[in-house]
């Protein structure tokens, strides 16, 4: 039996003017949980697509079992046991989770080759069952949770025998309780015999699932560790190549007079009686546990959704109901959560996606001055240090970090008094994070006023000025950061609101 299920050696890929994978290598231990880390724009995403055939290498050799293996297509990958979990699930939402499962390779029966839906549904539920699925195979996909969705096609990897499972940042989407429904899953892969390349930002998937730990760099491989010989620092300094000091820069910004305030905002059956205020420069942070309303808040703030009741003053004037045109007219900016589908729009260029807000800025009689814009929008990009060969790449090409930079700068264009910032480190490297946490720095500095929605208590205690606590759609507490801890952040999250 060879040593490694999966080897790489000296394996290269180059596109146009860029060199993604620089002859990196790899090996993956049968039953091995092995993390693969490495800042936005190390080359994970190439890697993956290496091996699952979407990419075919430059140069170099791969091997499954110790015999040197050609992976062309897709379906040279899926033959030799190997199949991909995307953070963002790629699914048939309107078809049964069976359906999913055995999408390609469906159940049929003699004699006349039609899907055989009794088997296929048996097979499925099997499956689940092995994973300890709390769903039946007959549910609709898009009825579950991202959770439950990665379940299922974990469940459509093993329906295809795979012996090698490539999982890409798959608790970013997830809350604690579900990520930790999701560790049980994958060490439970592992005791089966399953191969797992574990892809995350996050230290505690790495140290609760891995055995070793592989760190990736601009495109090149830097090292190998046993988790057991290796440490937070090591690691942070091997994916962003220099010591990082201070992870959370120092703020000495003197919040100012009163900008922003929400009282008493109510919307039936999300959030109730929210009130709350925000300082010219100013970090305020509302954190709370999953579904406690935070982002719904937000957004009634923001105009996606609406409120039953309450107001919102802005620069002590009460503003009229009314949709995110009204909010950013108005000097209110958002940068949601889900950056993907609600930040940007990828096929665009990231000049047309920082300039979208202030199209009237660049109109000059009836016409847009694509000069004006280009301008603009380069200047903001070199402000907020984006890493790209020019604004007119397209935003689908940028890292998650550059990604967040560019909504940033969207923000920028219009005049904005007031940021809010949902969850802005969800899914971004450690260098990214810290890039990130300068320029909110910068523009509480410059007196914007910012509220930042975080699940990470760390985030929470070394970014901000005060914290709102929420539960359950209300607000519980409102603590000044200097004054408190974890432990009394938690409490008031999970304490019953009044």
């Amino acid at each position: 039996m060879a040593d490694y299920i999966l080897e790489l050696r000296n394996v290269s890929k180059t596109f146009p003017g860029v060199k993604a994978l620089s002859e990196v290598h790899f090996e993956l231990r049968p039953g091995e949980i092995h993390a693969l880390m490495g800042e936005n724009g190390a080359g994970k995403s190439t890697f993956i697509k290496i091996i699952t055939g979407v990419y075919a290498p430059d140069g170099g050799e791969i091997f499954i079992d110790g015999k040197p293996a050609e992976i062309r297509a897709p379906l040279d990958a899926q033959a030799l046991g190997i199949a991909a979990i995307y953070q963002h699930v790629t699914c048939f939402p309107d078809l049964s989770v069976a359906e999913n499962i055995f999408m390609g390779h469906e159940k049929t029966a003699a004699p006349f080759n039609r899907v055989d839906w009794k088997a296929m549904n048996r097979d499925a539920s099997g499956l689940l069952e092995q994973l300890d699925a709390n769903f039946d195979s007959r549910a609709v996909m898009g009825t579950l949770s991202v959770a439950q969705q990665q379940i299922v096609e974990i469940a459509k990897a093993l329906s295809a025998n795979a012996r090698i499972i490539i999982m890409d940042e798959p608790t970013a989407p997830l809350s604690s309780r579900e990520s930790e429904d999701l560790y049980r899953v994958t060490l439970g892969l592992k005791a089966k015999g399953v191969s797992v390349i574990f892809i995350s930002h996050r230290f505690q998937d790495m140290y609760r699932l891995a055995d070793r730990v592989t760190v990736l760099r601009d495109g090149k491989y830097i090292n190998t560790w046993n988790i057991a010989d290796v440490n937070d620092h090591a690691l942070v300094v091997a994916m962003v190549g220099r010591e990082i000091v201070q992870f959370f820069p120092g703020r000495n910004v003197v919040p100012g007079g009163e900008v922003f305030r929400v009282e008493g905002l109510s919307r039936t059956g999300f959030f109730r009686d929210v009130s709350f205020s925000l300082r010219r420069g100013e970090i305020l942070a509302l954190t709370g546990l999953v579904g406690a309303g935070r982002t719904e808040v937000c957004e009634a703030i923001y105009g996606i959704t609406g409120y039953d009741s309450g107001k919102i003053v802005l620069d002590g004037r009460e503003l009229k109901r009314g949709g995110p045109a009204r909010a950013i007219a108005s000097g209110i900016g958002y940068l949601p959560e889900d950056r993907l589908r609600e930040g940007l729009v990828l096929r665009w260029e990231i000049a047309k996606n920082i300039t979208l807000p202030a199209l009237k800025k660049f109109l000059r009689f009836g016409w847009i001055d694509r000069k004006s814009e280009n301008r603009t929008a380069k200047e903001l990009a070199e402000k907020l240090s984006v890493r790209a060969v020019s604004v007119h790449d397209k935003a689908s090409t940028l890292s998650g970090g550059n990604q967040q930079k560019v909504i940033v700068a969207k923000l920028l264009t219009s005049g904005m008094k007031v940021i809010i910032l949902d969850e802005p480190t969800k899914g971004v490297d450690v260098g990214a994070k810290t890039a990130i946490y300068e320029i909110m720095n910068d523009l509480a500095a410059q007196g914007y006023g910012i509220i930042m929605v975080s699940s990470e208590m760390p985030e929470v205690l070394g970014m901000s000025d005060r914290i709102v606590v929420m539960r359950d759609g209300r607000v519980t507490a409102v603590l000044e950061t200097k004054d408190t801890g974890q432990e009394a952040i938690l409490r008031a999250a999970m304490q019953n609101s009044a």
